[in-house]
């Protein structure tokens, strides 16, 4: 027997463990915060299927870039973006297809 669950994540992305501890953090604005942790802060407090992003972290993806972090989008998975740390919110979340913060997304 299958069930569906209604959820309101619009966007899922798919963050390297590996490489988010390499660079040891690198995001947020001390710099000290994983870019997994970012993405969901963002979402003002709501988690998993609540959430309008869905940032999880995964085992290694095996591309192994030097300084930044591998990062697939559920939404395009032809695509891998590896983002530098220190790289602002609102660009990652244009560059991952999930379009700039506005109000209706608190």
């Amino acid at each position: 027997m299958l069930r569906q669950v209604s959820s309101r994540t619009r966007c899922i992305a798919l963050i390297c463990g590996k490489c988010s501890k390499k660079v040891g953090g690198g995001f947020g604005q001390k710099g000290k915060t994983a870019l997994a942790k970012m993405l969901n802060e963002a979402n003002g407090g709501k988690k998993g299927r609540k959430a309008q992003i869905l940032a999880i972290e995964t085992k290694c993806l095996k591309l192994c870039p030097k300084g930044a972090v591998v990062t697939i989008g559920a939404s395009h998975p032809d695509t891998w973006l590896l983002i530098q740390p220190g790289t602002p919110l609102d660009e990652v979340r244009e560059q991952m297809g999930f379009g700039a913060r506005t109000r209706k997304d608190d």
